[in-house]
């Protein structure tokens, strides 16, 4: 199964966490058992033999779990760097966050967006991508002027062509904390 990449990976977990310290618990208990009476005896050897493998997979999986954050931290710092590079590159922009997608169709998707700088949350439909985008993705666009213009409505639907896309980056919030969405599908189309 894909993860979304917009959402920040968790290090610590409940189940982990208690985990974590019944395993610590059962080390400490294990370890005085053996200073108090040395030479150990054939039970403590097996709770050493039993704890050692638990203390060890703990281990590994607390140091997993803090190199993919690391990992995704710095994708999503040079998501932003390329993401600024790209709005300074062109002249008129748009930022967009993807609220939900609603459907995939083969040449794109229907989603609901909200302008970033209006707060206008809108029906759109987006044509298909080369990478996939996820729900909780900015999306830097070049705004069509057929369909929004300064003083005039807004259009029913909003429709984002592949050209007119630059790049994309994590929502902010996701950089602090998870996103909450109604979906986690991708639009992937290749």
């Amino acid at each position: 199964m894909v993860s979304n990449p917009v959402i920040k990976p968790k290090v610590a977990t409940p189940a982990l966490i208690l985990t974590s310290a019944g395993v610590a618990l059962c080390a400490v208990f294990v370890l005085q058992n053996l200073t108090v009476s040395w030479p150990p005896d054939a039970v403590q050897m097996f709770g050493w033999a039993a704890v050692l493998p638990s203390v060890l997979i703990v281990s590994i999986i607390w140091l997993i779990r803090t190199h993919r954050r690391r990992n995704w931290l710095a994708d999503a710092k040079a998501r932003w760097s390329h993401f600024e590079e790209a709005k300074r590159a062109h002249r008129t922009t748009a930022e967009i966050t993807v609220l939900s997608i609603d459907a995939l169709e083969p040449t794109g998707a229907w989603i609901t967006i909200i302008w970033n700088r209006f707060g206008h949350l809108q029906r759109a439909w987006m044509e298909a991508l080369e990478e996939p985008i996820w729900v909780g993705s900015v999306l830097l666009i070049s705004p069509d002027p057929s369909q929004v213009t300064p003083g005039a409505p807004w259009p029913a639907t909003y429709y984002v062509q592949a050209s007119n896309f630059l790049a994309w980056a994590p929502d902010n919030e996701t950089l602090s904390g998870p996103i909450v969405g109604p979906h986690s599908k991708s639009m992937s189309f290749k």
